[in-house]
């Protein structure tokens, strides 16, 4: 069954040009018909029955102008398809048989010219039979129904039989010489429509790779000038705190600005690369439970001493049924959905001037959940609007003097798509802009509400005793870092094959393993600590990845609590920390 799907395009292409080919013998047809009418009329002028002679002129001229009418129509590109156009053929050729049968009926009562003006009638059924050649519907369908009239009359009465006889294997044999052409113009039809086809492979491969050469130029571009401005200011304040040229220490504004264009630039960075991955088809994304009003609330409460910083005021609006409930969560990938949420509402703090922003959380029709972000910033107008969701593409009237890589919508939009949610605009230029992301909704999902606070404090209640390993020395010196700031007691290992060994040597409160190491990976590592005697065996572990869902269906299904991606932060640190713990409890519950 799929080969023969498969090879249907390729059938088409050939009847095509079968068609083609036989529209193409049209000329020829009109010259053959030009030579032998006046010999035809020749011998017809010795019938007795001149009315029969004029009347098969006259089906003769209307035979021919159908002919020609339908093939003028044909010729017209689009009009029908190739099955449809088949069977127009094989109708046309079938009122030349009829033509042909009436020749042949004309003739046998001709009288002295029976035999000739039937024998033209046999070449005018072997000249159908040629012209049919090029469609093979035509040639097995019109051939034998044009040499039927001349055969039969020439088979009536005894003295043609012996013409008969001659006349039938002159038709055989000219069958199988059609046949045989017919067979080696199909091998013909199929290497063009082979040609065809590669000249389109090489034609879409040839816009592919233009499309990616602006892509990557555009890409350039961008992180060009994102990276020489974020470092540049970088460099001035850390110049100034080595204190060369006689600076004074960076003021804390300084300090903050430098921080900030540190933070955009790693934000530039993570877009480029997401926008990278999905180009490219390999951004997968998961679909779980998840509280949406929850992380909403996060999400503005982040945002929020940016926008008061510009005067703005962020609200957040949540539909009456949602709050307080005990059962109804969103269904998504949640670290994408709060990816998404995060660009709206960065756009909007950014771009919005004066006014307002609110972000508002309601129930849709059915099992729909639409999260809004509206804005009282410039608008954008449709044009704009489409310019916006290209990667690498600002409206120019809007993002002058802002920082960006014009890859957050993009981006967004495609991870909505991923997800087979919905992103809604509705914008009009001087009034705002409000997008709306339509996830789906389940009603019946219970929320946990021993679940962990997502507002964790900086430092742990009890410091714990962490076992880290992380072969990269500058994000070994961050995540330690971040794990002493929040109160916790680090151990570091180069490796995964360290980090078992210390494991099995020395106990520990959790455990957080990168996912590609040198030696043992953190799957074979998580599975080869699992195998351990508790506590160890049974300690809290958190895998520490890249960002690739697949990445993290490994380090889940060899025994990992709780996933984080890079790069680390330290809420998302105290986040998994958690997380890992919440659901290590729950593990030792259920057994």
């Amino acid at each position: 069954m799929s080969g023969s799907q498969a090879a249907a395009p390729e059938g088409v292409s050939v009847a095509e040009q079968s068609l083609s080919a036989q529209v193409a013998l049209l000329p020829q047809a009109l010259g053959v018909f030009a030579v032998c009418l006046p010999i035809y009329v020749w011998a017809g002028s010795f019938a007795a029955d001149a009315v029969w002679m004029s009347a098969s002129f006259a089906i003769f001229a209307l035979n021919w102008a159908a002919f020609y009418l339908s093939l003028q129509q044909l010729r017209r590109p689009g009009l029908l398809d190739a099955h449809a156009r088949g069977r127009v053929h094989v109708l046309c050729g079938l009122l030349w048989s009829v033509a042909v049968f009436q020749m042949a009926a004309f003739a046998d009562h001709a009288g002295p010219a029976r035999e000739t003006l039937l024998l033209m009638a046999v070449g005018a059924a072997v000249f159908c039979l040629f012209f049919t050649t090029p469609h093979l519907p035509s040639l097995i369908t019109v051939g034998p129904a044009a040499m039927a009239g001349p055969l039969i009359f020439l088979f009536l009465r005894p003295q043609t039989t012996g013409i008969a006889q001659a006349a039938w294997g002159a038709f055989a044999l000219a069958s199988m010489l059609s046949l045989i052409l017919n067979q080696n113009l199909r091998r013909q039809f199929v290497l063009a429509a082979e040609r065809e086809q590669l000249a389109r492979e090489r034609s879409v491969s040839l816009e592919e790779a233009e499309r990616l050469a602006k892509s990557k130029s555009a890409l350039i571009a961008t992180l060009s000038h994102e990276i020489r401005n974020g470092l540049t200011g970088v460099a001035h304040v850390l110049a100034a705190a080595a204190g060369q040229g006689g600076r004074a220490a960076p003021s804390r504004e300084q300090s903050a600005a430098a921080l900030a264009a540190a933070n955009e630039l790693i934000a530039v960075l993570n877009a480029t690369l997401d926008q990278e991955t999905a180009e490219a088809g390999r951004l997968m994304v998961d679909s779980a439970q998840f509280d949406p009003v929850r992380m909403l609330r996060e999400l503005a409460a982040a945002a929020r001493p940016q926008a008061a910083a510009k005067g703005l005021e962020l609200n957040v609006f949540i539909e009456p049924e949602l709050e307080g409930r005990v059962a109804g969560q969103a269904m998504a990938d949640a670290m994408r959905v709060r990816q998404v949420l995060t660009n709206l509402l960065s756009n909007a703090v950014k771009y919005t001037v004066r006014g307002r922003i609110e972000a508002r959380v309601e129930r849709q029709d059915g099992d729909r959940l639409a999260i809004a972000v509206a804005d009282t910033g410039p608008g954008l107008s449709q044009a704009e609007l489409a310019d916006a969701f290209e990667p690498f593409k600002r409206v120019a009237r809007t993002a002058a003097g802002l920082p960006g890589a014009g890859l957050g919508l993009s981006l967004s939009r495609q991870l909505v798509d991923l997800m087979g949610a919905d992103l809604v605009v509705d914008s009009a230029v001087g009034v705002g802009s409000c997008f709306t992301l339509v996830l789906r909704w389940d009603a019946g999902a219970l929320i946990d509400l021993a679940g962990p606070a997502r507002t964790l404090a900086p430092v742990a209640d009890a410091p714990l005793k962490v076992l880290m390993a992380e072969d990269d020395g500058l994000n070994a010196a961050m995540l330690r870092t971040i794990l002493e700031q929040l109160g916790h007691q680090v151990v570091h290992a180069q490796n995964g094959r360290r980090a078992v060994d210390l494991a099995r040597a020395v106990g520990f409160d959790l455990i957080m393993l990168d996912g590609k190491m040198p030696q043992m990976d953190a799957p074979d590592a998580i599975r080869a600590i699992r195998a351990l005697a508790d506590p160890v065996g049974a300690a809290p572990v958190i895998a520490v990845i890249g960002g690739e869902a697949a990445e993290a269906g490994e380090c889940l299904a060899a025994g990992a609590d709780a996933v984080m991606r890079k790069p680390v932060s330290v809420a998302a640190v105290a986040r998994a920390i958690a997380e890992a713990g919440a659901s290590r409890k729950r593990a030792a519950v259920a057994a």
